[in-house]
């Protein structure tokens, strides 16, 4: 069935102009927020000021809820689950967008620092699914935390402030390249060879005056870290450091429709999530807005999907609001409803072979729900019932919300998974939804602003109304 573009519905004046002012803030964000901590640190503060409460405090006080109240909840700096409490019970269920705010990238190993032919390099590990020859030659920033022994935490920034330097990763050049390009994609450039320079100059014999360092560029950085933050080598085995790309989110093609930025995936989903629990007064069912962290890596450990973190925090509100009992806990997960909002592969005309066009995913087709994901025969897929998908498009259509489903990618091409399944495993009723991606998992990925506006008004519509 063909859909409308939804730039039709958005002429030129008052409704495009909301169109891209809220793609700017969107953009500001990405553009500030690279990391699972600092999306949680920004939208934390956010919340704060919109009137949320922390769950925590909230049990430290010995607090009760009652129905309009909002309520937050941190999940050790790399998540969170904002809740506003409706008019019936929680056991009625919920009405839940679930998202998560981690992104592929390059983390540094424990263990990194290291110094080869006078250059100071740093070690890495690569995070989720990544080709790795995207991320050489880019400019490149060190995002993340160094937790010292003291018990203090240390924030690193480098390559995003005005004036910092930027890091990178080298590549082979064209003239000496002849048996590196007889290679797969795969193994033109290996995880192993992923090292970050980051230095050449090395220490005087002033700032060595014992003499007693050996690898002097290594020591030079070493130097510059103990100035700049207070921190020594044996510091690097408790720290988080991310290395993404640096730079700011730009508007892209000549007409400004869309967005190029890093981290689109997911953060272009859990953006418009959070934004829509702003516009909610006192529902008639308890509105989530659940954003996670280590989907790009299967949703394991505490601050993932996987972990019981949710879960505990229903049953925590639950407890506030004098209706807890292990059996009205497991009710509310069963009758809750989900839009998993995750990212869909777009329509790219450079490589149609491995999309079938009458069911994928097309810039400015809006909100994107896929049924199904998984690979090949539907593998690891949460696949929606039918029931459920005729209640949103119901929804969606009275609320004139553009919407479109898709699959990812041709049946036998490929494929991928969401949060989907795991809530999915509490009986509920979920759909994967959010917008569609180019250059999906690489350095700089692209999205249609038009359809970050439609996934914004999809969910409002999905929180007051499912």
């Amino acid at each position: 069935m063909a859909k409308t573009n939804a730039w039709e519905k958005y002429p030129a004046g008052e409704k495009r102009e909301a169109v891209f002012a809220f793609a700017e803030d969107y953009r500001r964000f990405i553009s500030d927020c690279k990391t699972e901590r600092e999306c949680t640190t920004e939208l934390y503060a956010q919340a704060k000021a919109a009137g949320f409460q922390d769950l925590d405090e909230l049990i430290a006080a010995g607090k009760t809820v009652k129905a309009g109240d909002r309520i937050i909840a941190n999940n050790m700096g790399k998540g969170l689950a904002l809740f506003i409490l409706g008019e019936k019970n929680l056991e009625a269920g919920m009405n839940i967008l679930g998202a998560h705010i981690d992104s592929p990238r390059i983390d540094l190993k424990q263990v990194p620092l290291f110094e080869d032919t006078e250059m100071a390099m740093l070690d890495t590990h690569y995070y989720g699914g990544i080709k790795k020859y995207q991320w050489v030659t880019l400019p490149l920033a060190l995002h993340g935390v160094i937790c010292k022994k003291d018990g203090s935490t240390v924030e690193v920034n480098i390559g995003d402030k005005p004036g910092d330097p930027v890091v990178g990763i080298t590549d082979l050049l064209i003239h000496l390249s002849a048996e590196q390009l007889e290679k797969k994609g795969a193994k033109v450039i290996e995880g192993e060879s992923l090292d970050l320079l980051i230095g050449s100059i090395p220490m005087t014999e002033e700032e060595d005056s014992e003499e007693k360092v050996k690898d002097k560029v290594k020591g030079n950085i070493l130097r510059i870290l103990e100035e700049t933050y207070g921190v020594e080598e044996d510091d690097f085995l408790s720290a988080e450091i991310e290395v993404v790309p640096a730079g700011e989110a730009r508007d892209y093609g000549l007409d400004r429709s869309m967005i190029m930025g890093y981290g689109h995936d997911d953060r272009v989903c859990a953006y418009p999530s959070y934004r829509a629990m702003l516009e909610i007064g006192t529902p008639e069912y308890t509105s989530v807005c659940l954003l996670v962290d280590k989907e790009e890596i299967g949703s394991v450990g505490a601050s993932g999907m996987q972990s019981k973190f949710f879960e505990n925090c229903v049953a925590e509100v639950m407890n506030l609001a004098g209706t807890y009992s292990e059996l009205a806990v497991r009710r509310a997960m069963k009758n809750s409803k989900v839009l998993s909002s995750d990212v869909s592969a777009a329509f790219d005309p450079n490589f149609p072979s491995v999309m079938e066009k009458k069911n994928c995913a097309y810039f400015g087709k809006g909100l994107v729900f896929n049924k199904y994901t998984g690979s090949r025969g539907k593998s690891g897929s949460n696949d929606a019932n039918a029931e459920y998908v005729a209640k949103l498009r119901n929804i969606m259509d009275k609320n004139e919300v553009s919407f479109q489903t898709s699959e990812l990618g041709k049946v036998d091409q490929g494929g991928g998974g969401t949060i989907a399944y795991i809530l999915a495993n509490y009986d509920m009723n979920v759909i994967d939804s959010g917008v569609a991606v180019l250059n999906m998992h690489a350095p700089w990925e692209i999205i249609s602003k038009v359809d970050l506006y439609e996934a914004y008004k999809g969910y409002v519509a999905f929180l007051k109304e499912a």
